[in-house]
């Protein structure tokens, strides 16, 4: 009898130990990406019965998932966009928009965060999930997000011209091409002297092409946004010697609000302000050029028409941009990230700018400027990350004609135009 006590009350022992899930490995060195820009955890990743269980918290604000804890259920429960998800501690059992998904491993509390399996972000929140066995890294690509793209339309040669690159055939011949990603044409067209006079050919190399109203025809056939862009750069005072003149100022705005009539808005694009003020000097810059902006956009308005601005970042040398009062005239800024010197662009120094214009632009207001010629398919998904992270409005593109066929497949992952 005796015998046959200690035989069952070690079966019982096996029995309960069999449901015991295996203790969790952390695993210090396992870093992780999304969309190629690393993610902070204030715990490891951790290892169980062959699973990477990662924090939760961490990686879904980093995707910008609400997440909410309720510590009386232990539940756990996040909401992006549409998608609701509900998982409870210990269970394997989670709920997507109400419909169970069965978890290899539950999650789990380790110092207070909460982990859970790396693959539930793949088929809840429609992510791309990676093991890199070699690194040991986790690489998790988000889903694409709706956001603006704008485009730069530029002279180009055969090679590179704006019009095969978005339109998919050689001038004239169009096709749905590229628009299916691009939702605004920057039309690069036009500049100013320092008399206020509207050009349509400048010593910069800013033309208005021949054939410039197909352009505009084939935007309408494939629903695409237009804006006319002023680019006038003040390396040789020409911006400066405009703002100085209030005559000069009135002249040019009433051009540009004539010309806008065939446009779905106005790009100003005015470079190379406040590389060598400083003090009060420089904040007479800054006035000047946001009493302009303040002016250009209350006119606009009177005719509903839009206004964008293409600026230098602030951690730029050019610093005649008072982002906070031009972001009360402008309905977007393009922050110009780019041009610091190594190519492809800094990830911290693009990453910091757009950190910089944060702090006093809406996020929905900005758009992530990208310069194609300097970045590659690789290094430019980082970039665009960027703008999904720190929910940009959208991203601009300089320019159309120089944007690889790899680059576009990218983009076609990353984003979906609004």
């Amino acid at each position: 009898m005796k015998q046959l006590f200690v035989t069952f009350f070690l079966t019982i022992i096996f029995i309960a130990c069999m449901n015991v899930q295996p203790a969790l490995a952390l695993e210090e060195n396992i870093p992780v990406f999304i969309d190629g820009l690393p993610v902070s955890l204030d715990v490891p990743p951790a290892m169980q019965n062959g699973r990477i269980l990662v924090p939760f918290r961490a990686i879904a604000e980093a995707l910008n998932v609400e997440v909410n804890w309720d510590g009386k259920t232990q539940k756990i429960s996040a909401a992006a966009g549409e998608d609701r998800i509900e998982l409870t501690i210990g269970s394997k059992t989670a709920y997507h928009n109400l419909t169970p998904i069965l978890l290899d491993v539950g999650p789990q509390i380790i110092d207070g965060r909460t982990l859970i399996p790396l693959r539930f972000f793949g088929t809840a929140l429609g992510c791309t999930v990676n093991w890199v066995e070699n690194s040991r890294e986790v690489q998790i690509s988000s889903p694409p997000t709706k956001m603006y793209v704008t485009a730069f339309y530029a002279l180009g040669d055969s090679r590179t011209s704006s019009w095969t690159d978005l339109f998919g055939l050689p001038y004239p011949e169009s096709a749905k091409g590229n628009t299916d990603i691009v939702g605004t044409l920057s039309l690069g067209w036009y500049s100013l002297d320092k008399d206020g006079n509207l050009l349509t050919e400048s010593s910069t190399g800013w033309k208005r092409p021949e054939g410039w109203e197909n352009v505009l025809l084939a935007a309408e056939k494939y629903a695409l946004e237009t804006e006319m862009v002023i680019h006038v750069t003040d390396a040789d005072g020409t911006i400066s010697s405009l703002l100085a003149s209030e005559e000069a100022m009135n002249r040019a705005i009433a051009a540009i609000i004539k010309e806008a009539e065939m446009y779905g808005g106005v790009n100003l694009n005015f470079e190379g302000l406040g590389l060598s003020q400083r003090g009060e000097k420089l904040s007479a810059v800054q006035d000047k050029f946001t009493f302009f902006v303040t002016m250009l956009s209350g006119q606009l308005r009177k005719i509903e028409k839009d206004l964008t601005l293409t600026v230098h970042p602030l951690n730029s040398e050019y610093k005649g941009y008072d982002y906070g009062g031009l972001a009360q005239a402008a309905g977007r800024i393009i922050i110009m990230a780019y041009d610091y010197g190594p190519k492809p662009e800094p990830i911290n120094l693009v990453r910091q700018a757009v950190e910089a214009a944060k702090s006093y632009v809406p996020s929905e207001k900005l758009l992530l400027g990208i310069s194609i010629p300097y970045e590659t398919p690789v290094s430019i998904a980082p970039k665009i990350g960027l703008a999904k992270r720190y929910n940009l409005g959208g991203i601009a593109l300089w320019r159309l004609g120089v944007i690889s066929g790899e680059t576009w497949d990218v983009l076609r992952l990353m984003v979906q135009k609004k």
